[in-house]
């Protein structure tokens, strides 16, 4: 295998130094091309949280915009009713999913507690930022090569899907509450939010506004996913499936 140019970014998630495994599997993926990533767990949760995301997207937006009436009585449809309950449904899967996920993160590789923390604190952090933004702004035409999440998608996962999840998993249960009435394990654990926002209509409203969040940030990741399989180099839709991150030069 030759040895990289110059002016080639280095093979690493942040720097080859920040913990003795980054480093060997830097070492690895040199040699080998395939360093495996993503673990079991990590990967089932991800398509397992897309799914969930996909139906409160769907149903959620029919609750605040609701089908046209059908003919005939209410209670020989229910169309309302399914649609809420695949929407509560998706929201149990969303939240146990969290929890499950968190606790991979403490058991699972070094890969799995990317979703939760940033090296914020590191320049190299922030000049890898700057690398990236640039080429997906089509001013570079080498991207860099990285073991887990580049960079720029683990800022984005973290202050943008992991904290616009817990915000959605927390106002959504908190209207939860409401129907689930008072003393309802809902209303004790999350009957405190409806007060903070003000009133019901508020928790409504930010919750609705969530949806679009993620809605937007769906987009940008599949977007940035097919292009870097496309044009960058290293594999991302297929590591998500088979867990190992092939390189391609």
């Amino acid at each position: 295998m030759s040895s990289p140019s110059a002016n080639e970014v280095p093979l690493t998630p942040v720097s080859a130094s920040e913990s003795p495994a980054d480093a060997l599997q830097v070492a690895q993926a040199r040699a080998l091309k395939s360093v495996y990533v993503y673990e079991a767990p990590v990967r089932a949760w991800h398509w397992v949280n897309a799914l969930a995301i996909t139906v409160l997207a769907i149903t959620g937006y029919l609750i605040g915009s609701p089908l046209p009436t059908v003919s005939g009585e209410a209670s020989d449809h229910f169309i309302m009713g399914y649609i809420r309950f695949a929407h509560f449904s998706a929201g149990y899967v969303l939240a146990i999913g969290l929890l499950g996920r968190v606790y991979w993160a403490l058991v699972g590789n070094h890969h799995a507690r990317e979703l939760f923390w940033v090296p914020i604190f590191q320049k190299a952090y922030w000049r890898e930022i700057g690398v990236l933004l640039r080429w997906y702004g089509f001013l570079n035409d080498r991207p860099g090569k990285y073991v887990g999440h580049n960079p720029l998608a683990r800022f984005a996962m973290v202050f943008v899907f992991l904290l616009t999840t817990v915000f959605m998993i927390v106002t959504g249960f908190a209207l939860y509450a409401e129907g689930a009435q008072r003393g309802s394990w809902a209303d004790k654990l999350f009957g405190w939010v409806i007060p903070l926002f003000g009133q019901s209509q508020d928790v409504h409203t930010w919750h609705h506004l969530g949806l679009w969040v993620l809605v937007v940030f769906v987009i940008i990741h599949v977007y940035a996913a097919i292009r870097e399989d496309i044009m960058g180099r290293s594999s991302v839709v297929s590591t998500m499936i088979s867990g190992h991150r092939t390189f391609k030069d």
